[in-house]
């Protein structure tokens, strides 16, 4: 998609006091990235003029953004003290173009696709409009002769207007002169005391300026109000990674139980089975993951993973098979079996070695974690633990029971098991019985 002569401005100064937390709104996650995340990325598709406008905890979101696009945006903190409202948050931005789009940072569904349409209207003013009935919190959009006459605020509307199915869905564009124009004629006159955005609309209409509507879809343009609308947005937004990826050659089974991050990465044909978890920054090449497993952070390639496996973050699988209740965390496996029950922390595995059920990698003392140091073709057996910091050379055998305190050479045996105890009929003496 081609970058267009056009500004985007993001309004993101809000509280959003109905997500009842103390994560400024645009902050919260959905699929591992925070809903403003969304918006700036598709934006950044389309402009090279793009504008984030912030008031509460500015800072931090700032802070955050700037992680993932350094950077490529600017931003602007809106003086909400003396310009409270969307109306104030424009009070002394500064578009680079002709044509300026104006977004709501908590709209983390919208699509660069559905934004580029703005583009296609040639009128100084046109604004999203939805066409929907039963949904609370819209402002109804007075239409007429393919022209908008009027909003009307539902807490203003009658009992005729809440009737009216065309809703302000919030998005607008803006010839740059109509900002210019309109913002300093808003006036903060109202119940909540703010300069609303939409009173623009009615000083323009006053003037008969033509206002095209735009009719756009609500699933793009769903706003987040509360952790209800939080996870409907993440709802859809995961079915639109998954539908992604599979489109791209990946084997989901059941995937509406699946769940998959925005920063996971498929290469190859892998096949994720039913109840999957996958997140972070996690990789995953020509591998199969097992039903209700859990991935996260971690790269696998060449491998199969589960049933019910954990491969916590900086995990490395390389052409090995995790069986079902293995656990891993950063921790570097290549051409290895671990079948089942067992936990691999802190460790390098070399190939060729087996893990039998039940060994556990003692890496954490209480007040410091070491690495355990595994090499080629060593058998572990069952129910065995290795206290780190150990390094097991190549070629070397371990014992069932075992409880490995030093380093091993190269093609040692080692087993430490205790003296056998066996006394006849102690049952019965135990418990007074008789046999």
């Amino acid at each position: 998609m081609e970058k267009q002569p056009l500004s985007i401005v993001i309004l993101a100064a809000g509280k959003g006091t109905r997500m009842r937390s103390n994560t400024p709104k645009v902050l919260h996650k959905i699929c591992g990235r925070e809903m403003l995340y969304y918006s700036i990325k598709e934006s950044l598709l389309l402009s090279d003029d793009v504008c984030v406008v912030l008031g509460f905890e500015g800072e931090k979101i700032e802070n955050t953004m700037r992680i993932y696009f350094e950077d490529k945006i600017r931003f602007l903190y809106q003086d909400i003290e003396n310009f409270p409202g969307t109306g104030g948050a424009l009070k002394s931005y500064q578009p680079k173009y002709q044509k300026v789009l104006v977004l709501n940072g908590d709209m983390p569904l919208v699509q660069a696709s559905e934004l580029e349409r703005f583009l296609d209207t040639d009128t100084p003013i046109t604004m999203s409009v939805l066409e929907s009935r039963n949904l609370s919190g819209y402002g109804r959009v007075i239409i007429t002769d393919g022209e908008v006459r009027e909003i009307i605020e539902e807490k203003d509307a009658s009992a005729k207007v809440l009737a009216i199915n065309t809703l302000n869905a919030g998005v607008y564009c803006f010839d740059k002169e109509i900002l210019e124009s309109y913002i300093p004629k808003l006036s903060n006159h109202n119940v909540q005391g703010e300069y609303y955005l939409t009173d623009v609309i009615a000083l323009a209409r006053q003037d008969s300026i033509k206002i095209a509507p735009l009719f756009v879809q609500l699933e793009n343009f769903q706003g987040v109000n509360d952790k209800l609308d939080l996870a409907k947005a993440e709802e859809v937004l995961n079915a639109r990674i998954k539908a992604f990826w599979m489109k791209r050659g990946v084997i989901m089974h059941l995937p509406e139980t699946i769940y998959i991050e925005e920063s996971v990465k498929f290469f190859g044909e892998c096949v994720v089975e039913n109840g999957v978890c996958i997140y972070g920054n996690s990789k995953i090449t020509a591998s199969h993951i097992k039903a209700h497993s859990i991935v996260e952070s971690s790269t696998i390639m060449d491998s199969d993973v589960g049933p019910l496996a954990h491969l916590r973050p900086n995990s490395i699988v390389r052409n090995s098979h995790i069986g079902n209740f293995v656990e891993t965390k950063n921790s570097e496996l290549n051409g290895v079996k671990v079948g089942h029950l067992s936990y691999l922390g802190d460790s390098e595995v070399g190939s060729g070695t087996n893990i039998g059920a039940g060994f556990i990698t003692c890496n954490y003392d209480g007040r410091a974690k070491y690495k355990t140091k595994i090499g080629k073709n060593v058998f572990i057996g069952s129910d065995s633990q290795a206290i780190a910091p150990i390094t097991i050379e190549d070629d070397c055998l371990v014992g069932a029971g075992s409880t490995i305190r030093r380093n091993l050479k190269k093609g040692e045996f080692f087993i430490t098991c205790g003296k056998e105890v066996i006394k006849e009929g102690f049952f019965y003496k135990f418990f007074n019985k008789k046999a």
